[in-house]
Protein backbone atom coordinates (compact mmCIF):
# COMPACT_ATOMS: atom_id res chain seq x y z
CA UNK A 1 0.00 0.00 0.00
CA UNK A 2 1.12 3.50 -0.81
CA UNK A 3 0.46 5.44 2.27
CA UNK A 4 -0.74 8.89 2.53
CA UNK A 5 2.23 9.77 4.77
CA UNK A 6 4.93 7.75 5.28
CA UNK A 7 6.20 8.30 8.87
CA UNK A 8 8.62 4.88 9.10
CA UNK A 9 10.68 5.79 6.63
CA UNK A 10 10.99 9.49 7.94
CA UNK A 11 12.16 7.99 10.81
CA UNK A 12 15.14 5.84 9.61
CA UNK A 13 15.83 9.01 7.91
CA UNK A 14 15.89 11.39 10.90
CA UNK A 15 16.25 8.53 13.69
CA UNK A 16 20.25 9.73 14.76
CA UNK A 17 18.86 13.64 14.66
CA UNK A 18 16.13 13.28 16.39
CA UNK A 19 17.73 11.00 19.24
CA UNK A 20 20.60 13.23 19.89
CA UNK A 21 18.04 15.87 20.34
CA UNK A 22 15.91 14.02 22.76
CA UNK A 23 19.16 12.94 25.00
CA UNK A 24 20.45 16.66 24.77
CA UNK A 25 17.12 17.90 26.19
CA UNK A 26 17.37 15.09 28.89
CA UNK A 27 21.44 15.77 29.48
CA UNK A 28 20.18 19.51 29.86
CA UNK A 29 17.66 18.98 33.01
CA UNK A 30 15.23 21.90 31.61
CA UNK A 31 12.44 20.52 29.88
CA UNK A 32 9.96 23.98 29.78
CA UNK A 33 10.74 27.31 27.41
CA UNK A 34 14.82 26.14 27.61
CA UNK A 35 17.66 27.18 25.49
CA UNK A 36 16.19 24.59 22.46
CA UNK A 37 12.51 26.88 22.05
CA UNK A 38 14.63 29.65 22.14
CA UNK A 39 16.76 28.38 19.61
CA UNK A 40 14.46 27.06 17.71
CA UNK A 41 12.42 30.25 17.45
CA UNK A 42 15.13 32.21 16.26
CA UNK A 43 15.82 29.44 13.69
CA UNK A 44 12.85 29.78 12.46
CA UNK A 45 12.37 33.32 12.52
CA UNK A 46 15.56 33.10 10.08
CA UNK A 47 13.75 30.53 7.89
CA UNK A 48 10.78 32.41 7.47
CA UNK A 49 11.91 36.02 7.29
CA UNK A 50 9.75 37.12 9.89
CA UNK A 51 11.54 38.76 12.62
CA UNK A 52 10.02 37.22 15.91
CA UNK A 53 8.59 33.76 16.60
CA UNK A 54 6.76 32.42 20.07
CA UNK A 55 6.41 28.67 20.09
CA UNK A 56 2.83 27.35 21.14
CA UNK A 57 1.27 24.49 22.07
CA UNK A 58 -1.10 24.02 18.81
CA UNK A 59 -1.68 26.07 15.29
CA UNK A 60 -5.01 26.38 16.91
CA UNK A 61 -3.54 28.00 19.56
CA UNK A 62 -1.68 30.43 17.33
CA UNK A 63 -4.39 31.54 15.65
CA UNK A 64 -6.38 32.20 19.07
CA UNK A 65 -3.65 34.10 20.97
CA UNK A 66 -2.78 36.10 17.99
CA UNK A 67 -6.54 37.82 17.16
CA UNK A 68 -6.83 38.30 20.96
CA UNK A 69 -3.20 40.32 20.22
CA UNK A 70 -5.25 42.38 18.17
CA UNK A 71 -8.23 43.00 20.13
CA UNK A 72 -10.68 40.82 18.66
CA UNK A 73 -13.37 39.90 21.37
CA UNK A 74 -16.96 38.25 21.69
CA UNK A 75 -19.49 39.93 18.97
CA UNK A 76 -16.37 40.73 16.79
CA UNK A 77 -16.84 39.80 13.05
CA UNK A 78 -13.95 38.14 11.45
CA UNK A 79 -13.90 37.10 7.73
CA UNK A 80 -12.51 33.72 7.14
CA UNK A 81 -13.00 30.41 4.42
CA UNK A 82 -15.82 27.82 4.67
CA UNK A 83 -12.76 25.23 3.22
CA UNK A 84 -10.43 24.57 6.08
CA UNK A 85 -9.33 22.50 9.06
CA UNK A 86 -12.09 23.16 11.70
CA UNK A 87 -9.15 24.39 13.91
CA UNK A 88 -9.66 27.83 11.94
CA UNK A 89 -12.87 28.36 12.79
CA UNK A 90 -12.63 26.85 16.41
CA UNK A 91 -10.07 29.82 17.01
CA UNK A 92 -12.68 32.29 16.16
CA UNK A 93 -15.45 30.82 18.26
CA UNK A 94 -13.33 30.67 21.52
CA UNK A 95 -13.06 34.18 21.72
CA UNK A 96 -16.58 34.49 21.04
CA UNK A 97 -16.37 36.16 17.85
CA UNK A 98 -18.33 35.20 14.48
CA UNK A 99 -17.25 34.13 11.86
CA UNK A 100 -18.00 35.10 8.17
CA UNK A 101 -17.92 32.66 5.31
CA UNK A 102 -16.53 33.73 2.03
CA UNK A 103 -16.72 31.34 -0.92
CA UNK A 104 -13.57 29.64 -2.37
CA UNK A 105 -11.94 29.76 -5.65
CA UNK A 106 -11.59 26.75 -8.04
CA UNK A 107 -8.22 26.31 -6.14
CA UNK A 108 -9.80 25.50 -3.05
CA UNK A 109 -8.58 28.73 -1.60
CA UNK A 110 -10.68 31.33 -0.19
CA UNK A 111 -11.85 33.99 -3.12
CA UNK A 112 -10.17 37.20 -2.68
CA UNK A 113 -11.63 39.44 -4.72
CA UNK A 114 -15.43 38.34 -3.02
CA UNK A 115 -13.25 39.08 0.19
CA UNK A 116 -12.31 42.46 -1.04
CA UNK A 117 -16.00 43.41 -2.42
CA UNK A 118 -17.35 42.15 1.33
CA UNK A 119 -15.05 44.34 2.92
CA UNK A 120 -15.97 47.59 0.81
CA UNK A 121 -19.49 46.95 1.75
CA UNK A 122 -19.16 45.95 5.76
CA UNK A 123 -16.69 48.34 7.53
CA UNK A 124 -18.11 46.83 10.45
CA UNK A 125 -15.58 43.89 10.04
CA UNK A 126 -12.00 44.75 11.18
CA UNK A 127 -10.01 41.02 11.59
CA UNK A 128 -9.45 38.21 8.72
CA UNK A 129 -8.30 35.13 8.98
CA UNK A 130 -7.00 34.22 5.20
CA UNK A 131 -5.84 30.23 5.02
CA UNK A 132 -3.10 29.31 2.57
CA UNK A 133 -4.72 25.99 1.77
CA UNK A 134 -3.10 23.11 0.68
CA UNK A 135 0.39 24.66 0.48
CA UNK A 136 -0.45 27.09 -1.98
CA UNK A 137 -0.05 30.59 -1.54
CA UNK A 138 -2.61 33.41 -1.60
CA UNK A 139 -2.17 36.79 -3.58
CA UNK A 140 0.36 38.21 -0.51
CA UNK A 141 0.38 41.46 -2.06
CA UNK A 142 -3.50 41.87 -2.68
CA UNK A 143 -3.37 40.46 0.89
CA UNK A 144 -1.07 43.49 1.95
CA UNK A 145 -3.17 45.83 0.01
CA UNK A 146 -6.34 44.84 1.48
CA UNK A 147 -4.78 45.70 4.87
CA UNK A 148 -3.75 49.01 3.98
CA UNK A 149 -6.92 49.90 2.58
CA UNK A 150 -9.46 48.69 4.78
CA UNK A 151 -7.68 49.07 8.18
CA UNK A 152 -8.66 45.67 9.50
CA UNK A 153 -6.23 42.85 10.82
CA UNK A 154 -5.13 39.60 9.83
CA UNK A 155 -3.69 36.89 10.73
CA UNK A 156 -2.10 34.61 8.22
CA UNK A 157 -3.60 30.92 8.70
CA UNK A 158 -0.17 29.26 7.45
CA UNK A 159 -0.20 25.93 8.96
CA UNK A 160 -0.05 24.14 5.83
CA UNK A 161 2.22 27.06 3.76
CA UNK A 162 5.58 27.01 4.89
CA UNK A 163 7.90 27.59 1.99
CA UNK A 164 5.05 28.90 -0.21
CA UNK A 165 5.68 31.99 -1.93
CA UNK A 166 3.29 34.54 -3.93
CA UNK A 167 5.46 36.24 -6.48
CA UNK A 168 8.64 35.84 -4.05
CA UNK A 169 6.75 36.90 -1.36
CA UNK A 170 6.68 34.07 1.35
CA UNK A 171 3.30 33.76 2.88
CA UNK A 172 2.47 34.84 6.43
CA UNK A 173 4.24 38.64 5.56
CA UNK A 174 1.28 40.52 4.34
CA UNK A 175 -0.98 40.14 7.68
CA UNK A 176 0.20 41.79 11.40
CA UNK A 177 0.68 38.03 12.46
CA UNK A 178 1.23 34.61 10.73
CA UNK A 179 -0.02 31.27 12.71
CA UNK A 180 1.62 27.98 11.86
CA UNK A 181 1.00 23.96 13.32
CA UNK A 182 3.51 21.65 13.83
CA UNK A 183 1.08 18.70 13.63
CA UNK A 184 3.45 15.73 12.62
CA UNK A 185 1.52 15.50 9.57
CA UNK A 186 2.37 19.30 8.18
CA UNK A 187 5.76 19.86 5.77
CA UNK A 188 7.39 20.80 9.44
CA UNK A 189 6.43 18.43 11.97
CA UNK A 190 6.82 17.63 15.27
CA UNK A 191 6.98 14.43 16.99
CA UNK A 192 3.62 15.85 18.31
CA UNK A 193 1.76 18.48 18.22
CA UNK A 194 3.12 22.01 18.10
CA UNK A 195 2.42 25.48 16.41
CA UNK A 196 4.02 29.07 16.49
CA UNK A 197 3.04 32.16 15.98
CA UNK A 198 5.25 34.87 13.72
CA UNK A 199 5.43 38.44 13.72
CA UNK A 200 7.19 41.59 12.73
CA UNK A 201 6.01 43.82 15.98
CA UNK A 202 8.36 43.33 19.12
CA UNK A 203 5.82 44.37 21.67
CA UNK A 204 3.12 41.92 20.32
CA UNK A 205 5.69 39.19 20.26
CA UNK A 206 6.21 39.92 24.12
CA UNK A 207 2.18 39.74 24.36
CA UNK A 208 2.71 36.82 22.99
CA UNK A 209 5.33 35.18 25.05
CA UNK A 210 2.94 36.11 27.97
CA UNK A 211 -0.10 34.84 26.59
CA UNK A 212 0.98 31.03 26.00
CA UNK A 213 2.74 31.21 29.54
CA UNK A 214 -0.26 31.69 32.16
CA UNK A 215 0.08 35.68 31.16
CA UNK A 216 3.44 35.95 32.71
CA UNK A 217 5.75 38.95 31.95
CA UNK A 218 8.01 37.40 34.85
CA UNK A 219 8.31 34.16 36.87
CA UNK A 220 5.02 34.66 39.50
CA UNK A 221 4.12 38.25 37.72
CA UNK A 222 1.01 37.55 36.17
CA UNK A 223 -0.36 40.47 34.28
CA UNK A 224 -3.20 39.31 32.04
CA UNK A 225 -5.29 36.29 32.40
CA UNK A 226 -2.97 34.01 29.52
CA UNK A 227 -3.19 30.39 28.37
CA UNK A 228 -0.99 27.06 29.25
CA UNK A 229 0.21 27.02 25.46
CA UNK A 230 3.65 25.94 25.38
CA UNK A 231 5.86 24.65 22.74
CA UNK A 232 7.68 21.83 24.20
CA UNK A 233 11.46 21.49 25.13
CA UNK A 234 11.95 18.32 23.24
CA UNK A 235 9.51 18.99 20.37
CA UNK A 236 11.55 22.18 20.04
CA UNK A 237 14.44 20.18 19.80
CA UNK A 238 13.63 18.08 17.32
CA UNK A 239 12.31 20.55 14.95
CA UNK A 240 15.29 22.43 15.12
CA UNK A 241 17.84 19.68 14.73
CA UNK A 242 15.95 16.74 12.63
CA UNK A 243 13.26 18.70 10.75
CA UNK A 244 14.27 22.13 10.05
CA UNK A 245 17.84 21.15 8.60
CA UNK A 246 15.85 18.93 5.75
CA UNK A 247 12.87 20.93 5.48
CA UNK A 248 13.96 22.41 1.68
CA UNK A 249 14.89 18.82 0.61
CA UNK A 250 11.52 17.85 1.90
CA UNK A 251 9.92 20.83 -0.30
CA UNK A 252 11.55 20.45 -3.20
CA UNK A 253 10.58 16.65 -3.22
CA UNK A 254 6.98 17.77 -2.93
CA UNK A 255 7.09 20.04 -5.62
CA UNK A 256 8.87 17.20 -8.02
CA UNK A 257 6.06 14.92 -6.89
CA UNK A 258 3.13 17.58 -7.87
CA UNK A 259 4.78 18.16 -11.21
CA UNK A 260 4.45 14.83 -12.43
CA UNK A 261 1.31 14.13 -11.15
CA UNK A 262 0.41 17.35 -13.19
CA UNK A 263 1.87 16.28 -16.35
CA UNK A 264 1.02 12.57 -15.61
CA UNK A 265 -2.92 12.48 -14.80
CA UNK A 266 -4.74 12.39 -17.98
CA UNK A 267 -8.43 10.93 -16.81
CA UNK A 268 -11.36 12.52 -17.96
CA UNK A 269 -12.63 12.08 -14.89
CA UNK A 270 -9.98 13.31 -12.43
CA UNK A 271 -8.75 17.04 -11.98
CA UNK A 272 -6.14 18.35 -10.77
CA UNK A 273 -7.29 21.39 -8.65
CA UNK A 274 -3.78 22.66 -9.05
CA UNK A 275 -2.24 25.56 -7.83
CA UNK A 276 -3.39 29.22 -8.71
CA UNK A 277 -1.18 31.30 -11.44
CA UNK A 278 1.48 33.14 -9.26
CA UNK A 279 1.89 30.55 -6.12
CA UNK A 280 5.24 28.82 -5.55
CA UNK A 281 3.09 25.93 -3.80
CA UNK A 282 4.89 23.66 -0.94
CA UNK A 283 2.26 20.86 -1.60
CA UNK A 284 1.24 20.16 1.57
CA UNK A 285 -1.23 17.91 -0.25
CA UNK A 286 -2.13 17.44 -3.36
CA UNK A 287 -6.02 17.70 -4.29
CA UNK A 288 -7.99 16.29 -7.32
CA UNK A 289 -11.43 16.37 -7.84
CA UNK A 290 -13.79 13.84 -9.11
CA UNK A 291 -18.32 14.41 -9.67
CA UNK A 292 -18.98 13.70 -6.28
CA UNK A 293 -21.37 10.70 -7.43
CA UNK A 294 -18.06 8.98 -8.30
CA UNK A 295 -15.94 9.97 -5.25
CA UNK A 296 -16.75 6.93 -3.13
CA UNK A 297 -15.92 4.17 -5.92
CA UNK A 298 -12.94 6.37 -6.99
CA UNK A 299 -11.54 6.00 -3.23
CA UNK A 300 -12.29 2.27 -3.26
CA UNK A 301 -10.72 1.72 -6.42
CA UNK A 302 -7.40 3.35 -5.47
CA UNK A 303 -7.61 1.26 -1.72
CA UNK A 304 -7.55 -1.88 -3.68
CA UNK A 305 -5.43 -0.68 -6.24
CA UNK A 306 -3.01 0.09 -3.49
CA UNK A 307 -3.31 3.47 -2.93
CA UNK A 308 -4.38 5.37 0.39
CA UNK A 309 -5.94 8.35 -0.53
CA UNK A 310 -7.32 11.05 2.20
CA UNK A 311 -9.32 13.50 2.26
CA UNK A 312 -9.74 17.43 3.07
CA UNK A 313 -11.95 18.46 3.66
CA UNK A 314 -15.33 16.86 3.16
CA UNK A 315 -17.52 18.89 4.89
CA UNK A 316 -17.67 22.82 4.98
CA UNK A 317 -16.98 24.57 8.13
CA UNK A 318 -20.05 26.20 8.87
CA UNK A 319 -22.02 23.13 7.73
CA UNK A 320 -20.34 20.72 10.68
CA UNK A 321 -22.91 19.67 13.16
CA UNK A 322 -21.29 22.13 16.02
CA UNK A 323 -21.89 25.65 13.61
CA UNK A 324 -25.79 24.80 14.59
CA UNK A 325 -25.11 26.14 17.75
CA UNK A 326 -22.67 28.97 16.74
CA UNK A 327 -22.80 32.20 15.73
CA UNK A 328 -22.13 32.86 12.10
CA UNK A 329 -22.94 34.42 8.89
CA UNK A 330 -22.72 33.63 5.37
CA UNK A 331 -21.35 36.20 3.46
CA UNK A 332 -22.32 34.21 0.07
CA UNK A 333 -23.88 30.63 -0.56
CA UNK A 334 -20.53 28.87 -0.03
CA UNK A 335 -21.79 26.68 -3.25
CA UNK A 336 -18.12 26.33 -4.88
CA UNK A 337 -16.50 25.56 -1.81
CA UNK A 338 -19.81 23.05 -1.12
CA UNK A 339 -19.01 21.71 -4.59
CA UNK A 340 -15.47 21.37 -3.51
CA UNK A 341 -15.68 19.60 -0.57
CA UNK A 342 -17.90 16.84 -2.36
CA UNK A 343 -15.50 15.98 -4.62
CA UNK A 344 -12.05 16.38 -3.74
CA UNK A 345 -10.02 13.41 -2.90
CA UNK A 346 -5.77 14.14 -1.41
CA UNK A 347 -3.07 11.76 -3.13
CA UNK A 348 -0.05 10.42 -1.52
CA UNK A 349 2.19 13.45 -1.38
CA UNK A 350 5.17 13.42 1.09
CA UNK A 351 8.57 13.15 0.09
CA UNK A 352 9.71 9.75 1.12
CA UNK A 353 7.74 8.13 -1.98
CA UNK A 354 9.63 6.28 -4.95
CA UNK A 355 9.72 7.37 -8.37
CA UNK A 356 8.16 4.14 -8.77
CA UNK A 357 5.50 4.88 -5.75
CA UNK A 358 4.91 8.10 -8.07
CA UNK A 359 4.67 6.29 -10.88
CA UNK A 360 2.10 3.71 -10.12
CA UNK A 361 -0.44 6.14 -8.58
CA UNK A 362 -0.30 7.78 -12.12
CA UNK A 363 -1.14 4.37 -13.55
CA UNK A 364 -3.68 3.36 -11.64
CA UNK A 365 -5.39 7.03 -11.77
CA UNK A 366 -5.53 6.94 -15.73
CA UNK A 367 -6.67 3.30 -15.22
CA UNK A 368 -9.76 3.42 -13.57
CA UNK A 369 -12.92 2.41 -15.22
Amino acid sequence: MIPANDFERQWRDIESDALAAFRKVGESGWYILGNEVRDFEAALAAYWGIPHVAGVASGLDAIELSLRILGCQSGDSVLTTPLSAFATTLAILKLGAVPVFVDIDGHGLLNLDRCRDLLWRRPDIRFFVPVHLYGHALDVAALRRMREEFNVHIVEDCAQSIGAHFRSEATGTAGQFAATSFYPTKNLGALGDGGAILTGNAEWHAQALALRDYGQSAKYRHEVVGYNSRLDEVHAAVLRHAMLPRLGRWIERRRAIAQRYLAGIRHAEVRCAGSPEGSESSWHLFPVLVTAARKAAFVEYLKTAGVMPSGHYPVIIPDQPVMAHAAFEFADDCQQARSFAASEVSLPIHPYLTDDEVAKVIEVINAWK
